[in-house]
């Protein structure tokens, strides 16, 4: 058996499942965390907001490395659950980091490009520059990065409490509505009943990112930050991002071409933001990779069409 071991948080999500398979092809000993899809073995049932679970559950798994995936991600959910959300992306966030910080273990806390504002002609964001969020989801993301750098600079671990911000993600989902990418396939679907008519945003640039590629990013800053005899000197807010750039009316144009459906009901919805929504989304977050790319860690993302085509296998030309 392999001498390291990775604990995952929200192990049976989007994101969570890839960052397990990332871990288990490097033959690390992988086990996960979840709640209401937990089996009580690969994936342990634990509630990240009682913290004598998370304690018993570190002492038990005693990992090298904690990937924190776990959170409340999806922005009008949120809005309708500001407490809820609180309770999970940033008071359990900061147990878990305080609990770590206190044993010497390295935590990856997943974060998101909604920390930026996205204004026009800001993006690509450094990893250093200012965030300011937009939204709820993006502050109660940016107050977990806080906190858990406050942990571990409290702790006197710093270099093992590590941001790492992330953009829309897509790739294999049990549920479409587990993606906002693979989410927009059912709206094709949708569009092809009669009479619907859809309105699709066709304004704010998004950067789908494939959950695989984000896994062994995971990977590989887990074996760079616990390889290095002074991890405090490499960045402690690392940023990782594909190159696709597209609007969600684009993605809706692309699955129904490759799917050989009509997208005539969906109509591109170019205004930006409803001054009177609650959600307000950025336009443009596009997050610069320099920082990981300065430590040598690959940022090779795959192509969105190519594994969409591979995926659904539409290969039509």
């Amino acid at each position: 058996m392999s001498d390291k071991t990775a604990l995952v948080t929200g192990a049976t999500g989007l994101l969570g499942r890839q960052v397990v398979r990332a871990f288990e092809r490097e033959k690390w000993n992988v086990k996960g965390t979840g709640y209401s899809r937990a089996d009580g073995s690969s994936i342990l049932k634990v509630d990240l907001v009682n913290a004598d679970q998370v304690e018993a559950t570190l002492d038990n798994v005693k990992p090298q490395v904690v990937v924190h995936c776990a959170a409340n991600r999806f922005p009008d959910k949120c809005d309708k659950d500001p407490e809820g959300t609180r309770a999970l992306n940033v008071e359990a966030t900061r147990r878990l980091a305080s609990s770590c910080a206190s044993r010497g273990i390295l935590l990856i806390y997943i974060s998101t490009d909604y920390v930026f504002p996205g204004r026009p002609g800001e993006a690509p964001y450094e990893a250093d520059a200012k965030p300011e969020p937009t939204n709820l989801y993006g502050q109660t993301k940016l107050d977990g990065e806080r906190v858990v750098q406050e942990e571990y600079l409290g702790a006197g671990k710093a270099g093992l409490g590590i941001v790492l911000r992330v953009p829309v993600l897509y790739g294999d989902a049990e549920v479409p509505s587990e993606s906002a990418v693979n989410v927009l396939m059912d709206t094709v679907w949708k569009a092809q009943e009669p009479g619907v008519k859809i309105k699709m945003d066709h304004w704010a640039l998004r950067y789908p990112t494939n959950t695989e590629d984000v896994g062994r990013v995971c990977h590989d800053i887990a074996v760079k930050y616990l390889g290095s005899d002074n991890p405090s000197k490499l960045p402690s807010i690392l940023q990782f991002s594909s190159e696709s750039k597209y609007t969600k009316y684009e993605i809706c144009q692309f699955f129904g071409d490759i799917m050989g459906l009509s997208i005539a009901a969906i109509e591109p919805n170019t205004e930006g933001n409803d001054p009177n929504a609650s959600v307000q989304r950025p336009y443009d977050c596009h997050l610069s990779t320099k920082a990981l790319q300065d430590i040598g860690i690959d940022v090779a993302a795959q192509d969105f069409t190519g594994w969409w085509r591979w995926n659904l296998r539409a290969f039509r030309k």
